[in-house]
């Protein structure tokens, strides 16, 4: 949610800078190796269109966007896929929000997930989560108590492997499901969060992924994660624990030992994430073994000023963007 104050909203007469063009192309004006932006993560989260955005100099910023129909009404609006996908940059960055003609677009309103690293894609962005990284250029030095957990899991038996994910076994994989959906359910997250098997199979198609795991003793999968590089960063994009084994903490085994090898052999920082909320204890504990952070952007757009406030005009003052899709509008 945000305030509705933060929002950028197109005025017809500033709109000289740049044109946007909406392409129905699946995204794929906007494709590139890295993974946010990749064919696979872009069919995975089913992708629509392409915004294209052009300074008239040979400039262009491409986004990969999910576009929607606006319920009851003839209008659309979009989004970018989940993830930190920001847009391809093609001589164009931190574009003046106020400085782009969207009529082209036909779409009311657009919410952007940047990049974690920039540069951005727009200019003046709403700071959201602080997010953590392991670079394995700078000192870094884990806490005591979790190394002697790591070294415990050790002693006990427990093993970490790191592989690409496309040469990972199928028990390896659907491990990783298993671990996963245990600790969605665990942590009563959102519908949106318990993927589908085809998306999972996208997910383990992509060269740009490798799977970690942490087998107990016995052979079973204790705790797993997928990393991926997008960006110049490796992000520690889905993991989890099996309920059975979250005394033990083998994530620590998975992330902080398996992943933290894989980044430093391809040389680039593990991107950790942050907390649900600012300040909580997900993101004191990522913190605690971080030796660099930044803070995600995203960026609300009203590209059409009248329809919006015409379809937002019942809806609550929440701060919540686009406001006539908040909860109970």
């Amino acid at each position: 949610m945000i305030n509705q104050s933060e929002v950028s909203r197109g005025s017809p007469s500033r709109l000289k800078q740049c044109h946007a063009v909406l392409v129905s192309d699946e995204g794929m004006s906007a494709l590139s190796e890295d993974y946010f932006r990749s064919a696979h993560h872009l069919r995975a989260e089913g992708v629509t269109h392409t915004l294209v955005i052009e300074d008239g100099e040979g400039g262009a910023l491409r986004l990969p966007l999910i576009v929607r129909p606006i319920e009851g009404t003839p209008y659309r609006d979009a989004v970018s896929p989940y993830g930190f996908p920001g847009g391809l940059l093609e001589g164009l960055s931190e574009v003046p929000k106020g400085g782009v003609d969207w009529a082209g677009t036909g779409l009311v309103s657009l919410f952007v997930r940047d990049r974690v690293a920039g540069p951005r894609c727009f200019a003046g962005g709403t700071e959201r989560n602080e997010v953590f990284f392991i670079d394995p250029r700078r000192p870094l030095q884990f806490q005591a108590e979790a190394r002697r957990q790591m070294r415990r899991n050790t002693r006990l038996g427990f093993v970490s492997t790191c592989c690409p994910v496309r040469e990972a076994s199928h028990e390896e994989r659907e491990g990783f499901k298993d671990v996963y959906r245990q600790t969605m359910v665990r942590d009563g997250a959102l519908s949106r969060y318990f993927f589908s098997d085809t998306y999972f199979e996208e997910l383990f198609s992509s060269p740009a992924a490798w799977l970690a795991t942490t087998r107990a003793a016995d052979g079973h999968i204790a705790s797993a994660g997928v990393g991926v590089s997008s960006d110049g960063l490796l992000h520690h994009y889905l993991g989890g624990t099996a309920d059975a084994d979250l005394a033990r903490s083998p994530a620590k085994n998975t992330v902080f030992g398996a992943l933290v090898e894989l980044s430093t052999r391809l040389g680039l920082p593990l991107h950790l994430g942050g907390g649900v909320r600012p300040g909580d204890g997900l993101e004191q504990f990522k913190r605690s073994f971080a030796n660099a952070s930044s803070h995600f952007y995203t960026h609300e757009l009203i590209c059409d000023p009248l329809v919006y406030d015409r379809l937002s005009a019942s809806s609550s003052d929440t701060g919540y963007f686009p406001a006539y899709r908040a909860p109970g509008s």
